[in-house]
């Protein structure tokens, strides 16, 4: 809670990722993946509850079951329509603002999300990220907009593209929204870095980073994770050839 708006982090997940299937409860050093991004955002100050937006896909099933492990509260909704998928979730559990957060993001740190939101309240933004200009690792991605801007996108727009990317309508129209970014500095500045999940390659790392961190600090940060692809260069190499895919079907 800040300001007196609730605050809600929204998890996009599914079973049925296409590159690697099954990948939001894939073990990172023992324990799902869902799990430990559940555990890395519940440390924020300023988020009031994390909800996982699902499908209503039989196979989705074992996300829900997850989520009732932990005590996360979960929405089923539309597979193809991610945006409205996560405008209901956040509304089933009463929200203000959204933090926008996808389940390929397990290392995502609290510290920046509250950074963000602090941003996005005192600025008086529509959308604050980290993402509009690449400056960090990708894998560290936090989108922030309030419920209301989110219904008012779902109204104005049945474009499948903007239905699946939630977000890309309100940054694709600056003339619209006032839109915020967050861009880092000194030894954070690597857009280059790749921490997020998509595949078996992308796993390997993941995983790896987990295993050495989480000994040494259960609450690691970014900064620990940066610093630790310097180091040890060859955990970078891990994954340094994926491509990623953009809103638009295609691979940067």
């Amino acid at each position: 809670m800040k300001d007196g708006k609730k605050i809600v982090a929204t998890i996009e997940a599914r079973m049925t990722s296409t590159r690697l299937p099954g990948k939001v409860l894939l073990p990172m050093a023992g324990e799902p993946n869902l799990k430990r991004l559940i555990d890395r955002l519940r440390r924020s100050k300023y988020i009031d509850e994390v909800v996982i937006a699902t499908t209503v896909n039989v196979p989705d099933d074992a996300i829900v079951a997850l989520a009732e492990e932990v005590g996360c509260k979960v929405w089923r909704g539309s597979e193809d329509n991610v945006l409205l998928r996560v405008l209901e979730a956040a509304q089933s559990v009463g929200a203000d603002l959204i933090v926008e957060i996808t389940g390929d993001c397990p290392l995502i740190d609290w510290r920046h999300i509250d950074r963000l939101i602090a941003l996005y309240i005192e600025g008086g933004y529509d959308y604050m990220s980290n993402i509009l200009e690449r400056t960090f690792p990708r894998g560290f991605d936090v989108q922030i907009f309030s419920v209301k801007t989110l219904a008012e996108v779902n109204r104005l727009t049945g474009d499948p593209v903007d239905q699946e990317n939630v977000s890309l309508y309100i940054y694709n129209h600056p003339e619209r929204y006032k839109l915020g970014n967050w861009a880092a500095e000194g030894k954070m500045r690597r857009p280059e870095l790749r921490v997020t999940l998509d595949t078996t390659e992308d796993y390997t790392l993941l995983n790896a980073i987990f295993e050495k961190l989480l000994p040494q600090n259960p609450d690691f940060s970014a900064e620990d994770v940066v610093h630790l692809l310097n180091v040890e260069p060859s955990l970078a190499a891990l994954n340094a050839e994926v491509k990623q895919k953009d809103p638009y079907g295609g691979y940067v």
